[in-house]
């Protein structure tokens, strides 16, 4: 039976972690499964990950390796249909939900591995040590990834003549800041 400290931990992360979820995933079914998966296996060793003194860290590794494991790329998904972004619009009150929509939906054409280490990089601010550590990869391998990733993205988002508005900046940081996962502890 698993005590109240875990019940604790589980309502004092759940969001941090289901937005953790939703910007690896990219998908909200799938960061729910991905948030219960992650809760299932850290409840079956709550004791050892309590004793140990970081849950919250444990718990964002867990996630982070289930995510990029062999059984969810075999795992069959519904089919869903893409919404289209119409990127024409400028300085409208949607800008931000339009920028956001264009930017998941080019992460999701990544490899796993790829997308995985983006969003530790960029959005948890992990650095290179730490996400090799998370997958069992180098350092070098993971400057690598991000390279091939930015790369993959900047083709699927094409070519951009203009330079970055400041209205532009703020997007990214609300971006970041509206979608960041667990804090370190």
């Amino acid at each position: 039976m698993i005590d109240a400290s875990f019940d604790e931990f589980v309502r004092g992360h759940i969001g941090a972690l289901d937005r953790y979820a939703l910007a690896l995933t990219g998908d909200r079914h799938a960061a729910e499964d991905l948030v219960q998966e992650t809760l299932i296996r850290v409840a079956s060793g709550w004791r050892r990950i309590r004793d140990d003194g970081n849950p919250a860290g444990y718990a964002t590794t867990v996630m982070f390796r289930t995510h990029v494991s062999w059984w969810r790329v075999r795992r069959r998904r519904p089919q869903t249909a893409e919404l289209t972004v119409d990127l024409s619009s400028t300085g409208d009150d949607y800008a931000t939900v339009d920028i956001r929509l264009t930017l998941r939906q080019a992460l999701r054409t990544l490899p796993r591995l790829q997308h995985a280490v983006l969003v530790a990089t960029y959005l948890r601010d992990n650095t290179d040590s730490e996400i090799a550590e998370m997958i069992g990869r180098s350092p070098a391998t993971v400057r690598s990834l991000r390279h091939r990733g930015l790369k993959a993205l900047a083709k699927v988002l094409g070519p951009h003549d203009e330079p970055v508005r400041g209205d532009e900046r703020a997007v990214a940081k609300e971006v970041n800041r509206g979608e960041s996962g667990v804090a370190a502890s």
